[in-house]
């Protein structure tokens, strides 16, 4: 099975262990709720357990194949974008996923992208709450008086 197929039937079968199978051990995730991407097998296969808990209902909806420039050195890959309905809150999202690849076809970069807008604001603040309950993220230090 395609790596792109085992990655979409983990997040529909919210099986964090083959995710993590198919992650390079320097993954970026490029988040739309952060200008920073997320970096490091650890922190991403934590992150898709928050992601787990955030979005339900998670639907693919088709696979396009190709290749696109990467968001950490701009170099040509192999990608595939898979795009996705989920429900967030109660509320229906759009979204791609965009997976690129090296070349044992391990995923080295995932760029999410959603919509609306309103979506973005509250997976934001949900997947901010769900890294700091599962000290993914330092709790904040409280301001001195």
């Amino acid at each position: 099975m395609a790596t792109a197929e085992r990655f979409r039937a983990a997040v529909e079968n919210r099986d964090l262990s083959a995710l993590d199978d198919l992650f390079t051990d320097d993954i970026r995730f490029y988040s739309p709720v952060k200008f920073r991407p997320f970096e490091g097998r650890r922190l991403v296969t934590g992150l898709f357990g928050v992601l787990y808990r955030t979005f339900e209902d998670v639907q693919y909806g088709g696979r396009l194949d190709g290749a696109a420039e990467r968001g950490a050195d701009g170099a040509r890959a192999t990608a595939t974008a898979l795009p996705f309905q989920a429900t967030v809150k109660g509320r229906q999202i759009h979204g791609i996923d965009l997976l690129h690849f090296d070349g044992a076809r391990r995923i080295t970069e995932i760029t999410v992208l959603i919509r609306p807008q309103s979506a973005v604001q509250i997976v934001a603040v949900a997947i901010h709450a769900g890294l700091l309950a599962d000290g993914l993220l330092p709790a904040p230090v409280p301001a001195e008086r």
